[in-house]
């Protein structure tokens, strides 16, 4: 098989057995950070992708994709204004809610609670806490049952069980321009729910329609009407659509505008991450630097050989840049597998490790999420290769212009 020759030389020149056993050292020394820069940029990424899909899954499985909303006062028509979102492109559900803040006390604790008001009928259109209720059903929340939902951490921190009375205290305008009365109604905890989120699952409260209506005092209005689109990220592009479909009495609002600064954050940080674990490839690159620089010495007298035999420069170079190739090279494709290996395992390693250690990484009363999340990524891995690759070889560059520029007299002089 043919190949060129500062190829076949640089790959015997690797192969071959260390006279200097530190420059086998230090080439293995190499091979080794390159592969634990590759995994390790490999596996931070895949991680920090893995938290942006299950935030979007569990953000988006609770908040609608868009919300109607009037803009001074309440929704009256909400029937005929949700049959009419309904029937519009790209719309697979809508749903009318009753949103507001509220306090909920049991057994001597009180919380702030955020009450959605819901249809349990259609509710399930544009939501999936149905799909996440530990205990009870949505249809148990009927009209004028005085019964809510309540989410797991919110249970907890109340020591409420199903079945459990509790009060529910709402602030309601008294007779001044400031005043505010509160005005207490109890409940009955009629299930729990646990999506897998600490935000909403230590806030949200959800009961019937009517009786959110009957607890905050707005008679037949609601607060808005919830969308579900075919594509959530196309949802700011289809906000657009149902906005010409209102009056201009109507806002939409869709989830980005809720969350934006935090995927932004989100976004910004996995691009922070990126180059500080780069840092560790760029570190194995100065490792092949130096060991280029000590072959590069090591073999002046071959150099100078190859020279007088007619040799071109840059076909010198071209035998370290080879050489210097396949130490990155063998390092990048062994992070790469370790590195995609370890992301699709890194719950249950993590898992292991907290056993073993005793010790939380994700405490769900800090994180959005409770386990270390996953999602490997096929076009991160081929750019963090590649860019392991590149530096590898930009590290090349200067110890195989140093063995092209030496001089064969000099090299052979005191051979």
């Amino acid at each position: 098989m043919f190949r060129p020759l500062p190829v076949y030389i640089g790959a015997r020149y690797t192969r071959a057995r260390r006279r200097n056993h530190f420059i086998s050292f230090i080439s293995a020394t190499s091979i080794m950070g390159v592969a634990l820069g590759v995994a390790a940029l490999i596996v931070v990424l895949s991680v920090m992708n893995g938290f942006e899909r299950e935030l979007h899954r569990r953000i988006l499985g609770v908040l609608a994709h868009a919300t109607v909303f009037r803009r001074v006062h309440v929704i009256t028509d909400w029937p005929a204004l949700t049959g009419r979102l309904s029937r519009l492109p790209h719309v697979t559900g809508a749903a009318p809610f009753i949103r507001s803040a509220a306090m909920v006390t049991h057994a001597g604790s009180v919380n702030g609670i955020v009450v959605y008001g819901v249809m349990p009928g259609v509710e399930e259109r544009v939501s999936v806490i149905g799909d996440h209720l530990r205990q009870g059903r949505l249809s148990d929340l009927a009209p004028g049952s005085r019964r809510v939902i309540l989410g797991r951490a919110l249970a907890e921190k109340l020591h409420a069980h199903v079945g459990d009375p509790l009060n529910v205290i709402a602030p309601q305008p008294g007779g001044g321009p400031d005043e505010i009365i509160p005005e207490l109604q109890r409940f009955t905890v009629a299930g729990i729910f646990d999506v897998g989120m600490y935000e909403f699952d230590s806030t949200l409260a959800l009961m019937h329609l009517d009786d959110a209506a009957g607890l905050f005092h707005m008679g037949r209005g609601v607060s808005g009407v919830r969308l579900r689109f075919d594509d959530a990220l196309a949802a700011p592009a289809l906000k657009d659509d149902v906005m010409q479909a209102l009056d201009d009495d109507y806002a939409v609002a869709d989830w980005t505008q809720f969350y934006v600064n935090f995927f932004k954050a989100l976004k910004s940080q996995k691009s922070m991450m990126f180059i500080i674990v780069l840092l560790v490839v760029l570190v194995a690159a100065f490792n092949i630097v130096s060991m280029l620089v000590m072959v590069v010495r090591d073999k002046l007298a071959d150099i100078a050989i190859l020279r007088t035999l007619g040799l071109a420069r840059r076909r010198v170079m071209g035998v370290f840049i080879t050489q210097g190739m396949i130490v990155g090279g063998v390092g990048a494709a062994a992070g790469g597998a370790g590195g995609v290996y370890l992301a699709r395992h890194i719950h249950n390693i993590a898992r292991s490790i907290e056993q073993a250690s005793g010790v939380r990484f994700l405490p769900p009363d800090v994180y959005f999420l409770s386990q270390v999340p996953s999602d490997v990524h096929g076009l991160d891995v081929a750019v963090i290769v590649i860019t392991a690759l590149v530096l590898c070889l930009l590290a090349t560059l200067y110890p195989a212009w140093r063995a092209a520029a030496s001089p064969p007299a000099e090299a052979l002089r005191y051979e």
